[in-house]
């Protein structure tokens, strides 16, 4: 084999170490840039924040100045962004009313309202209740639980506060304390007792033994405590608290408490099915009365922890604001996004430290510089992925601005090449862009990514966005008669009546994508 030399021009791309970092910004959420940024304060001296009083305006809606970003390719040592700030906007992220039920998980996905109220005069009880207000109980849920997080209260400091007005000795109130904290956020107590002790006795079987029997009267007074239905195994124990702790004053009441408490003892999968005649059975009563049960049993909390749970866990601070700014000549309402100041982290270099380093000479220095220079980097970098963000966002606004003025049933159709060959830039940079980033609407709050969607066939020949199509069914769902709730079949059929060609599998895959389930579990009783 004969060796020689030869020529060979080719062209390559080399990702440079600022136009890693360069990509890398771009993909990172809110809370992870704010870590990234952090976490270069701590490692380089030359990079600091810059510290500025600026008053918070209360009300995003006034019409503020936007300065305009420096170019990209300008070197610059500090970046401020918008010179007005706005007031953080906090979303409580909720799920939908309506959720499907999966009879092989009932335990999971069985999710009541908790509307019952445990006093002897109880003018709703029973299967005559009138149906709860969801926009009205959610509110105040939200609310409640807003109020909680605030007051910084958990589930478990609220039990505790409630045992320290019990009478205990010290072995029975450390063996209350221990199952108080071993609950979930729910209020359930997942361990078994035996899994418990061998966590604090090891392998010694006596002291288990005695472990064992602490915990299970530990456990009588943990479900005594406040909310109701606290402490217990699994959601047929849950209910079956909440159930005993109804008064029970008449013989009708009494005889139909005692048939919600026998159908929580039979396989939760027939309730959740709804199965009147094998619970009837089993249970051996009338149907007539197991309807009113399961009435009674479908306004109990399965999760009694609920309204403990933190909300600040759920919360979303926007990217973005879509503020109104004017009207047209045809009077349309327009609209602007702008960035929040809220999530833009204000740097600069450390003129003393940079200062000091231009009168150094000598070799010593490299390192330095070469710190400096990624100082700069970092906040060209993070002023370079705001103004990508604000870009993409503008062009989605001007996009889709019927979703601003009527919501989602006006979404049009749109995938992340338009946006791309809009702005002159890659497909993978928009998706870096919209994901993890938020924007907040006049409707609510989305990730970017939300206002891209396939379209649907329509008469006309244009398409409808699969947003637009969604929003139609669940309007169609919660406008349908609670008694003959429609099919899948009969959905996809009112979609054709209005020039949507949308089959039954698509209708189908829609409504699980929107948690709501299907008609037999619909049905009202």
């Amino acid at each position: 084999m004969k060796q020689g030399l030869s020529l060979r021009v080719s062209q390559h791309l080399a990702l440079t170490p600022q136009l890693q970092q360069s990509i890398r910004l771009l993909q990172l959420s809110t809370l992870e840039l704010s870590q990234e940024v952090e976490q270069m304060l701590d490692d380089n001296p030359f990079l600091e924040k810059e510290m500025e009083d600026l008053a918070v305006r209360e009300d995003f809606g006034l019409e503020q100045e936007n300065t305009q970003a420096a170019s990209s390719e300008a070197e610059t040592d500090s970046w401020d962004g918008p010179m007005d700030r706005v007031s953080e906007v906090r979303v409580e992220t909720a799920s939908e009313t309506t959720s499907p039920i999966d009879a092989e998980g009932v335990a999971e996905s069985w999710d009541g309202d908790g509307s019952v109220e445990f006093s002897p005069d109880d003018s709703e009880w029973g299967g005559d209740a009138p149906a709860r207000n969801n926009s009205s109980n959610d509110d105040d849920e939200k609310a409640q639980a807003t109020e909680l997080a605030r007051n910084q209260e958990s589930l478990t400091a609220f039990l505790h506060r409630q045992a320290l007005s019990l009478r205990l000795d010290d072995t029975d109130r450390a063996a209350l304390r221990f199952l108080i904290e071993s609950l979930n956020d729910e209020g359930y107590l997942e361990d078994s007792f035996q899994t418990l002790a061998e966590s604090l006795a090891g392998d010694d079987l006596e002291q288990c033994e005695e472990l064992v029997h602490r915990f299970q009267v530990a456990l009588s007074l943990l479900q005594s405590l406040d909310p109701i239905g606290v402490g217990a195994r699994d959601l047929g124990e849950c209910l079956r608290l909440q159930l005993q702790a109804i008064a029970a004053d008449t013989e009708e009441r009494a005889a139909l408490r005692a048939c919600a408490l026998a159908i929580c003892k039979q396989p939760l999968e027939l309730l959740a099915k709804r199965d009147f005649k094998r619970l009837a059975l089993l249970v051996n009563d009338s149907e007539a009365q197991v309807k009113l049960a399961i009435a009674l049993i479908a306004r109990l909390e399965p999760k009694p922890g609920r309204r403990f749970i933190d909300v600040e866990r759920n919360v979303i601070i926007p990217d973005v604001l879509i503020l109104p700014h004017g009207v047209d000549k045809q009077g349309t309402p327009q609209f602007r996004a702008m960035l929040n100041p809220e999530v833009m982290p204000r740097l600069k270099v450390n003129d003393i430290y940079a200062n000091a380093l231009k009168g150094g000479k000598g070799d010593g220095h490299a390192g330095l510089q070469q710190r400096l220079q990624e100082a700069r980097w970092m906040i060209k970098n993070i002023q370079q992925r705001f103004d990508t963000i604000l870009r993409v966002s503008n062009a989605i606004t001007q996009r889709q601005k019927s979703f601003f003025i009527h919501g989602e049933l006006a979404m049009k159709p749109m995938v992340l090449r338009e946006i791309a060959e809009e702005l002159g830039l890659h497909e993978s940079t928009i998706s870096r862009v919209t994901t993890a980033k938020y924007m907040h609407t006049p409707y609510g709050t989305f990730e970017l990514k939300f206002f891209f969607g396939s379209g649907l066939g329509t008469d006309s020949g244009n398409n409808a966005s699969s947003t637009a199509v969604r929003a139609l069914i669940k309007q169609l769902i919660a406008s349908e008669n609670p008694k003959k709730p429609l099919s899948d079949n009969q959905l996809s059929d009112m979609l054709k009546e209005q020039g949507i060609d949308c089959a039954r599998r698509t209708v189908a895959k829609y409504r699980e994508a929107l948690r709501i389930a299907p008609t037999n579990l619909r049905k009202t009783l």
